[in-house]
């Protein structure tokens, strides 16, 4: 039975990096290699925009800019989802675990509650790092963003 695509794509954003192919481990860097096909993105690429999203989620649900919020999440997810289709050879055995955590922050950020925004974001964190553990690459680990990169982005809603 072949795993579903939002689980496969869940797994993806847990390879964040733009060092990705150098460090996986020769066996998993052949098939990510093999994976790569003309035109398709690479799978670090893909990791390096859901990193980016999970950056802008944090700012924007801090904020409460709910519907903000919820664009990062959806993009996330279709980040997942393109390198869940593009590279169906990732190494992972348990990627249901980002389904989860994936679903809590949407809930969250539906219910627009802050303090459930707060754990589920802490959970999609864990979620992350839990499979870069699994494909040996451990030593890529997020966390809750400590400041704002995205300085040239308003995250806070405008008041009307």
């Amino acid at each position: 039975m072949r795993p579903k695509p939002i689980t496969l794509l869940l797994a993806a954003v847990l390879i964040c990096g733009c060092a990705l192919a150098a460090a996986l481990p020769p066996a998993a860097a052949q098939q990510a290699a093999d994976a790569v096909k003309p035109g398709n993105p690479r799978l670090a690429d893909l990791m390096e925009a859901a990193q980016g999203r999970h950056i802008k989620l944090w700012f924007a649900g801090i904020t409460g800019n709910w519907k903000l919020a919820a664009y990062q999440t959806r993009q996330i997810k279709t980040r997942l989802q393109d390198a869940a289709s593009l590279y169906q050879s990732l190494p992972v055995n348990d990627i249901t675990t980002m389904a989860k955590p994936i679903d809590a922050v949407t809930a969250a950020v539906a219910a627009q509650d802050s303090k459930a925004f707060v754990k589920a974001y802490g959970e999609l964190t864990k979620g992350c790092n839990s499979c870069h553990s699994e494909l040996k690459l451990g030593f890529v680990e997020l966390k809750t963003p400590a400041m704002n990169p995205f300085s040239d982005q308003v995250f806070e809603m405008k008041k009307k």
